[in-house]
């Protein structure tokens, strides 16, 4: 009888193998990568998820992180190849994810979603004619309702003019 070893060995060349082994050190390389291009906090963000038929599939955790890459993304194209030729990379694809990045043994602190992210709280929903805001006290930022409230009497003495 023939040990396991001996049939995978049967059924997975070389070429295979070594394949194999450059998708495994390409996935633990995306540290190393961004931090070469100047976008190390980067990878606290976004991570490799998938390499098909060429593409490197690069997941993030928010859109302000898919931008960064987007301003990077021909030089990580550019490393990526010259450090796994034998990949035949063509690509890169950004997606938003849809929720944190990191592993789950990693310090959940540094990932901030969308989610975490709040616009302004009205507690009811604000009129709108024109220029004026009627409900502006309904805002519970203080230095949000002052502005606005500067901003609505500067357009408001225009007007007068």
């Amino acid at each position: 009888m023939k040990k396991a070893g001996d049939i995978l060995s049967a059924l997975f060349d070389e070429r295979f193998m070594k394949k194999a082994q450059g998708c495994s050190k390409l996935f633990d390389s995306w540290t190393d990568i961004t931090a070469k291009n100047g976008i190390a906090a980067a990878a606290d963000h976004s991570r490799i998820k998938d390499l098909d038929k060429g593409i490197l599939l690069v997941e993030m955790d928010h859109p302000g992180w898919k931008q960064i890459l987007q301003t990077k993304q021909s030089k990580l194209l550019n490393d990526f190849r010259c450090r796994f030729p034998e990949l035949e990379i063509s690509g890169i694809a950004l997606i938003l994810g849809q929720g944190k990045t990191q592993d789950k043994n990693q310090n959940d602190e540094k990932t901030q979603t969308a989610k975490e992210i709040e616009a302004p709280v009205l507690k009811e929903e604000p009129e709108v004619t024109g220029f004026a805001v009627k409900g502006i006290d309904a805002i519970n930022d203080e230095e949000l309702k002052e502005t606005l409230k500067k901003l609505g009497q500067t357009i408001s003495d225009r007007e007068k003019r």
